[in-house]
């Protein structure tokens, strides 16, 4: 069963997956039996294109979704050149888990109390600075050109690709490369850049892509930080699927079809970026310029990496001031009184939705920690990977051989492989959620699966998966084989190593790829809304429920609980190896 792992694993990603693209398809080209059409036309696309605000919805999602990504990489980049190899550095690296933990949603909202017109920044600033008494009429939040949106993905990105970044460097040999350019005469951040980057870049890649699709068709964060007349293409096609006339039904279809093109045309655009940037810069490199003063960038560094977290937790104390304020008037920086009032009107149905959003949180990481497991201890005996393999793979497959079949009882430990051989298992992230959910809730309704947490539960697994493959990936590969042959000696079987050594040891890394996983599930808002056909309700599909309500303290109670249970898997994923392992010093560092 075991070497059929990555089979299985692959069919439950990718199966509702291009059912999805299908169901949506089908009503696009005018094909939906169940609404009395049966016959293939183009009216639903004479529809859409004859909606007013086509042009500008699809503009907004193209733009701003190269926007937030050029400098989620441009940030990211720049942190690394300027400090990595350095004390700051690893201060830096602490803050990434908690702040990965924070859903998208929550930090929007966070982000959206701190820069509104009556947030934080504008009542630390008046009246002593501005002169103003009252909150100004400036439309801040939800501009018409999406840079609050941009701000709220910036912030969550940044952490994202700073962490598959770190994950990169520790394949390339970094820091010899940039002493060599150093002792060459290159300041820290060209060297950096001209010896280290082209190295890290090609494994961050997809990586980049998913941010990119992700910020196209970005669904919760758009809705309360985004533009709303016209709003961005994906947040108008969600309008047109809630909406009662069902004949919208096939616009909004064509219009997800419409996002998939967008998605694709801008990932060729980026494609087409880098080879141009590729040429460019190595004209640069070869020009030979040292770039010795930079010290301007590692300020623009640190300013960058410390705006970004500051951001994300002054947002989540804002949350939290809400949520316990009593009257707060403008422009007092604090409420003039505090009140559990918020917290007492949402206990009655805060404890149920928590239940709801813990139990399909855990079950869809629980079956992707089985997957995950599955296909990478498959791979470690067997050598079959849930991607697709490359030539290159081929060929170190054929070298490899004799190695595996000596190392057959033990397992063997591959060298990492390139992450273009990972495409597959970043499709769920690359293909915009409404594109094939919008399908699939079709598929579900028709064989009467919509609606029940089960149906919510499978589809939450197949983003779950993704991230918890790439985070255990690397720490599973790099386990030290001579473990397995010290257990093997004594006697013990490939199942035996793997549950009473190979486990144990990989506990810590467990923990954090479930934890990354919960929090995943915790932060979805479209699967959960468009599958459990509104009857589902967890912390992310309630918290942007009420950002149309504008009552900041029921939001603040929302999003701060949302926060604190993506949050909790992390602490338990420190804390449980530190209690298990207590006297067990080599565990505490190995674990």
């Amino acid at each position: 069963m075991l070497p059929w792992a990555p089979t299985l694993t692959l069919a439950i990603l990718l199966v509702p997956l291009l059912a999805g693209v299908a169901g949506t398809l089908a009503p696009a080209l005018g094909w939906l039996p169940a609404l009395g059409r049966d016959a293939i036309s183009l009216a639903a696309w004479r529809d859409l294109l004859a909606w007013p605000g086509l042009t500008r919805s699809a503009a907004l999602s193209v733009t701003t979704g190269l926007l937030a990504t050029a400098l989620s990489l441009g940030t990211t980049v720049l942190i690394c050149a300027a400090w990595q190899g350095t004390r700051l550095f690893v201060a830096i690296e602490r803050p990434l888990a908690p702040l990965l933990a924070v859903p998208h949603a929550a930090a929007a909202f966070g982000l959206a109390f701190l820069i509104a017109p009556s947030g934080w920044m504008v009542r630390a600033l008046s009246p002593w600075a501005t002169g103003w008494t009252a909150p100004p009429d400036v439309l801040i939040v939800q501009d018409p050109h999406g840079l609050a949106m941009v701000s709220g993905l910036v912030v969550k990105e940044v952490p994202f690709l700073l962490l598959m970044t770190l994950a990169a460097l520790g394949q390339t040999d970094a820091n010899r490369s940039r002493l060599t350019a150093e002792t060459l005469g290159y300041g820290h951040v060209t060297a950096w850049v001209k010896s280290v980057l082209p190295q890290v870049y090609p494994q961050i890649r997809l990586p980049i892509y998913a941010v990119l699709a992700y910020s196209m068709s970005v669904i919760d964060v758009a809705l309360i930080l985004g533009p709303t007349r016209p709003p961005t293409l994906a947040v108008q096609i969600l309008h047109w699927t809630n909406d009662p006339d069902l004949a919208l039904r096939f616009r909004a279809s064509a219009g997800a079809v419409l996002q998939l093109m967008l998605v694709l045309g801008t990932l060729g655009l980026w494609r087409l970026g880098e080879l141009i940037g590729a040429r460019l810069g190595r004209v640069w490199i070869e020009a030979g310029g040292r770039g010795a003063r930079d010290s301007v960038f590692r300020v623009l560094a640190l300013g960058g990496a410390g705006l970004s977290a500051s951001a994300v937790f002054l947002g989540l104390i804002g949350l939290a001031v809400w949520s316990v304020a009593g009257l707060w008037t403008f422009p007092d920086v604090l409420p003039q009184a505090f009140s559990g009032r918020a917290w007492a009107y949402a206990s009655g149905e805060l404890g149920a939705v928590v239940g709801e959003t813990a139990r399909i949180g855990g079950a869809a990481t629980l079956v992707a920690l089985v997957l995950t497991l599955a296909c990478l201890e498959a791979e470690h005996r067997v050598g079959v990977q849930p991607t697709i393999k490359t030539l290159e793979d081929r060929r170190l497959d054929s070298l490899s051989q004799v190695s595996v079949r000596q190392a057959s009882v033990v397992g063997r430990d591959r060298r990492a492989r390139p992450a273009r051989s990972l495409w597959l298992l970043y499709l769920p992230l690359l293909i915009p959620q409404i594109v094939f959910l919008l399908g699939l809730q079709t598929l579900a309704t028709a064989v009467g699966m919509n609606g029940g947490q089960l149906s919510v539960i499978a589809v939450h697994v197949i983003f779950v998966v993704p991230y918890v493959f790439l985070s255990l990936a690397d720490p599973f590969r790099a386990w030290d084989p001579r473990m397995g042959l010290a257990a093997a000696t004594l006697g013990a079987g490939p199942d035996r190593v793997f549950w009473a050594v190979r486990l144990p040891l990989l506990l810590r890394p467990v923990l954090a790829a479930a934890a990354v996983g919960f929090a995943v599930s915790v932060g979805l808002y479209l699967p959960t809304l468009l599958i459990g056909a509104g009857r589902v309700s967890t912390l992310t599909t309630e918290a942007v429920a009420l950002a149309s309500g504008g009552d900041r303290r029921l939001i603040g109670v929302y999003a701060l609980t949302q926060a604190a249970a993506a949050f909790i898997g992390f602490t338990a994923a420190l804390a449980i190896p530190a209690l298990v392992f207590r006297n067990r010093r080599a565990l505490r560092l190995h674990a």
